[in-house]
């Protein structure tokens, strides 16, 4: 009996958005406005790929991993707080989806070599990757969607989303080092020092990321900020002579992009044909914090049945003219998102990667976790942007 060869989502995705175009259910002006709301989000998506690919060659990552462990001296508990430093920051930096796809790895292999329960290591990244994916419009695909409409408003995203986004941090590490206090006790050995393979490569990485971070809060343009710094380490990559990640037109996740494209299509269509009435229904109205709780917890409850970024996508326009309801909406899809394996994408990378490391991640342990964070962290943030706005 012949095997059923799997048609590929980003083939379907062609398929669907393509014939979505092609019979008017979307009309030509509305694609047109998707392509340029969504467009350069998609393509800073690639450079930040690209960027992230070739920095966890260089050894960015597995150097950040042994100099924590370094630093921690042997204290678990304090090795655990570092892995917290180095999940947030990567996710703030580079998005929730890298942090997602290569720190995992690298968490994982860490405590492995210092005794550590590698589970909740491995648990508190991918509570990081989607609490703290509030910091910076880089940081989350949706970010970057709710910048750019929060910059016709005339609101700053930093000035906006500082407070919601500590408030998110501080409360996920609250709760999982209380959940976790026993497990992450204790001493270890510290694991012997490895070589770095190329340190000239290993300091441009660092150095170009730091640069682009730096650009990122200053303002640029991300998408110019992220293709310098993906361009910078490609050609650093090859100077060194240094193998690459991936065969170079490889580097580049279209397949995910056509993915993501296509998805935005059907929500957009779903949108334009009722979807933006029944959205702005649930969503409610109003600016006070029983509204933004509201659109909040709405978001979530959305973004853990469909995915976020359909989430985001479908309740933007019940939010767009209003920054403190834009930023609740960030809240309830960013940090929200955690309840269910496919609420994010970063979730759904995440628990891919624990299955190619060999550790076994059931679905009701994410779930769990989730039940644990979602209601006192989007509460918590949305009370801090309510008293930041005040």
């Amino acid at each position: 009996m012949r095997a059923v060869r799997r048609v590929p989502w980003w083939l379907v995705a062609v398929v669907v958005g393509g014939t979505v175009v092609a019979t008017g259910a979307l009309p030509v002006a509305d694609a047109r406005d998707l392509v340029e709301r969504t467009g350069p989000v998609l393509l800073f998506l690639a450079a930040l790929t690209v960027v992230a690919e070739l920095c966890a060659a260089a050894g960015l990552f597995d150097a950040a991993a042994a100099a924590t462990s370094r630093l921690a001296r042997g204290r678990r508990p304090v090795l655990w707080l570092l892995v917290v430093v180095l999940a947030t920051v990567s996710t703030a930096v580079l998005s929730l989806d890298t942090t997602a796809v290569l720190l995992t790895p690298v968490v994982v292999a860490l405590a492995r070599r210092t005794g550590s329960d590698p589970l909740r290591f491995a648990l508190v990244v991918v509570a990081l990757a989607n609490t703290a994916s509030l910091v910076l419009p880089v940081s989350n695909l949706t970010n970057l969607l709710a910048d750019r409409a929060l910059r016709r408003t005339g609101a700053d995203y930093l000035a906006l989303m500082w407070a919601p986004a500590l408030a998110a941090v501080v409360v996920t590490v609250a709760l999982l080092a209380l959940r976790d206090r026993r497990s992450i006790g204790g001493r270890y050995d510290a694991p012997p020092a490895r070589a770095v393979p190329d340190r000239p490569l290993l300091v441009v990485a660092a150095v170009t990321t730091v640069l682009m971070a730096t650009a990122f809060v200053a303002g640029v343009e991300p998408v110019v900020a992220g293709a310098a710094a993906a361009a910078v380490l490609a050609v650093a990559t090859a100077v060194r002579r240094r193998p690459w990640p991936a065969p170079p037109a490889e580097l580049v996740p279209w397949r995910t992009l056509l993915v993501v494209g296509g998805l935005f299509v059907v929500v957009e269509t779903v949108r334009v044909h009722g979807g933006a009435v029944l959205a702005a229904s649930a969503a409610g109205e109003g600016d006070d914090l029983g509204a933004l709780l509201r659109l909040a917890a709405t978001a979530a409850l959305t973004s853990n049945v469909v995915n976020n970024l359909p989430a985001y996508l479908a309740l933007e326009p019940a939010a767009a003219a209003d920054p403190l309801r834009l930023a609740a909406l960030l809240v309830g899809t960013g940090a929200g998102a955690v309840l269910t394996p496919w609420g994010s994408l970063a979730t759904v990378l995440w628990w891919q990667r624990c299955r190619a490391l060999l550790l076994h991640v059931p679905a009701g342990v994410i779930v769990q976790q989730g039940l644990l964070l979602a209601a006192p962290v989007v509460a918590a943030s949305v009370a801090a942007l309510v008293a930041a706005a005040a």
